[in-house]
C-alpha cells in the first residue's frame, strides 16, 4: 500500500505542512475493508450520519468516505436515509451491517479517528526527533532566567537534553531535582504530530492522550472545506507541543507495556510511547513497586538501540521508535540502585547539591514576593546563622517554601498579619518542620 508520508522536513514545517491528507483510500495505507469496519462502527454507534459527520469522526476526506459508503451500499452494510447538513446524503446501517458492526467490534472495539499504518508512524517518529532539532546554550539559559540554578548545572543539563540520551539526576531530598525536572520540559522544541491511533497487525492502538498530550490550536475550516480539503496535514494527527510525561511512584511495570481495556476492546498505548519524540520524567526512582533492577532490564533494550518491542493482548509482538529523552530522577544513590551494565547507558549523570548562601536568599525573596510577604534578610540571615548552622541542615531550594508557608499558617491562625514575617514564627516553623530536635526528617524531594 501507498503512504501520505513526503520527504523529510524539519520539525517545525513537518508539524505544520505534512504528511499530506490522503485523498484516496490507497493514500491512507489503509485496506478498504478495515475502513469499512471502522465507518460502520461509528453508524453503529450514533445512528445515522450524514458524510460530514463521518468524515470529521474518522478524519478522511470527503472523497475516500464517498467511496467507503458506496462499497457498504453495494455489500448491503449501509443504506441512504435521506439529505443532510449542505445536502450531504445520510446512511444507516441494515440488519447485515449491524451484524457486521458487531462483529468488526468483537475483534477491535475502537471506533475513532482512523488510524495511521505502523510504518508511516515509526517513520515519522524518526523525522521528528528531537536531535534532528537540538537545543543551544542560549536558549537554555534564556528558559531558566527566572530559576536559582548554578550555571555550571545548567550546562550539564542542557547536552544532556539536546542529545536525547538518558540522564540520571541525583542528589539530597530537596535539592530541587524533581522540580528541575519537570521544567526541562521548558526546552523541549518545536511541535510534532501525534497520531490519534496506530494501526498493528489490525488493531488500533490509541497514542494521543489529552492528559499527555497538549494540542496547539488548528486551522478553521468551515464543515464543507473539511470534507472535501485534499491539501494541508493529515488530521489523524493531531499538532501538539512536545510531549512531557512525569510518572513517580505509581509507575509499574504494566505501564510501560500495551494497556488493553477487555471491557471496551481497545488497546492504549505505553506511557513512554506517549511520551516519543518528547520527555518521559520517572521522578522519586526507588519509591515505585518493583525493584529497580526490574525497571533497568526493561529499559536496556530502548536505550541501547532506540526502539522497543511491544505486544497486543492477543500476543502480536511488534516494534516501535523509542525516541524518549528520559530522565531519571533520584535521592538515592545511583550504584545501589543499578549495575554498570545500566549506568553505561544512561550519558549523563548530574549531582545535585545543597545551594550557597546567596543563591538561598534569592530563593527566600522569590518566595516572599509570591506570597505577599516582605522581605527581611535580617530575619533570614538569623535563620542561616543560628537554626541551619546550629543543626548542620544544609541549605536546600525546597526550605523557603516550606518554612514560609508554615510561617504564614501560623500567623493567619493567630490572627496577625502576614505582611511581615515575624522571627518568632519562624522559629515555630523550623520547630514543626524539623521537629524538635531540629532534624531535617521532614525534608521534601
Amino acid at each position: 500500500m501507498t503512504s501520505s508520508l513526503t520527504a523529510p522536513l524539519s520539525t517545525q514545517s513537518l508539524a505544520s505542512a505534512g504528511p499530506l491528507r490522503p485523498s484516496t483510500v490507497a493514500e491512507t495505507g489503509l485496506d478498504l475493508l478495515y475502513l469499512a469496519d471502522l465507518l460502520s462502527k461509528q453508524l453503529y454507534e450514533h445512528g445515522v450520519l450524514d458524510l460530514h459527520r463521518l468524515s470529521r469522526g474518522s478524519a478522511l476526506a470527503g472523497p475516500i468516505i464517498e467511496e467507503i459508503c458506496h462499497f457498504l451500499r453495494d455489500e448491503g452494510r449501509a443504506e441512504v436515509r435521506g439529505v443532510g447538513e449542505y445536502g450531504a446524503l445520510r446512511f444507516g446501517l441494515t440488519d447485515r451491517g449491524r451484524a457486521a458492526a458487531l462483529e468488526a467490534l468483537s475483534r477491535d472495539g475502537y471506533g475513532g479517528m482512523a488510524p495511521v499504518p505502523l510504518e508511516d508512524y515509526a517513520r515519522l517518529t524518526t523525522q521528528q526527533a528531537m536531535s534532528a532539532v537540538g537545543i543551544d546554550r542560549q536558549r537554555v539559559h534564556e528558559a531558566f532566567a527566572d530559576t536559582v540554578i548554578p550555571p555550571e548545572r545548567l550546562d550539564q543539563l542542557g547536552p544532556a537534553l539536546h542529545s536525547g540520551r538518558a540522564m540520571f539526576i541525583y542528589g539530597d531530598a530537596g535539592t530541587g531535582k524533581s522540580f528541575i525536572a519537570r521544567r526541562l520540559s521548558r526546552l523541549l522544541p518545536g511541535e510534532v504530530l501525534v497520531p490519534h491511533a496506530i494501526l498493528v497487525a489490525g488493531k488500533a492502538l490509541r497514542c494521543f492522550d489529552p492528559a499527555v498530550h497538549e494540542p496547539l490550536a488548528a486551522s478553521d475550516d468551515s464543515p464543507l472545506a473539511r470534507l472535501y480539503l485534499e491539501q494541508g496535514h493529515d488530521p489523524r494527527y493531531v499538532r501538539c507541543r512536545r510531549p512531557c510525561v512525569v510518572t513517580g511512584g505509581e509507575l509499574t511495570l504494566d505501564m510501560l507495556e500495551v494497556q488493553y481495556d477487555p471491557a471496551t476492546r481497545i488497546h492504549h498505548a505505553p506511557v513512554q510511547l506517549r511520551a516519543n519524540n518528547g520527555m518521559l520524567v520517572i521522578d522519586d526512582l526507588g519509591r515505585q513497586r518493583m525493584q529497580p533492577l526490574e525497571l533497568f532490564n526493561r529499559w536496556i533494550v530502548p536505550l541501547e538501540e532506540r526502539h522497543d518491542y511491544l505486544a497486543l493482548s492477543n500476543g502480536q509482538h511488534f516494534q516501535v521508535p523509542f525516541d524518549v529523552a528520559l530522565v531519571l530522577s533520584t535521592n538515592l544513590d545511583p550504584l545501589q540502585l543499578a549495575d554498570p551494565a545500566f549506568l553505561r547507558r544512561i550519558g549523563y549523570k548530574i549531582h545535585f547539591e545543597p545551594l550557597e548562601r546567596v543563591d538561598y536568599l534569592t530563593i527566600w525573596q522569590q518566595e516572599c514576593g509570591k506570597q505577599g510577604v516582605a522581605f527581611d534578610e535580617g530575619v533570614v540571615n538569623f535563620l542561616v546563622d543560628e537554626w541551619h548552622a546550629r543543626f548542620a541542615v544544609p541549605l536546600l531550594p525546597c526550605h523557603p517554601r516550606d518554612l514560609l508557608g508554615l510561617a504564614l499558617d501560623y500567623l493567619r491562625y493567630q490572627g496577625l498579619g502576614h505582611e511581615q514575617l515575624s522571627r518568632q514564627a519562624l522559629e515555630w516553623a523550623w520547630q514543626n518542620y524539623f521537629g524538635e530536635l531540629g532534624g531535617p526528617e521532614g525534608e521534601a524531594s
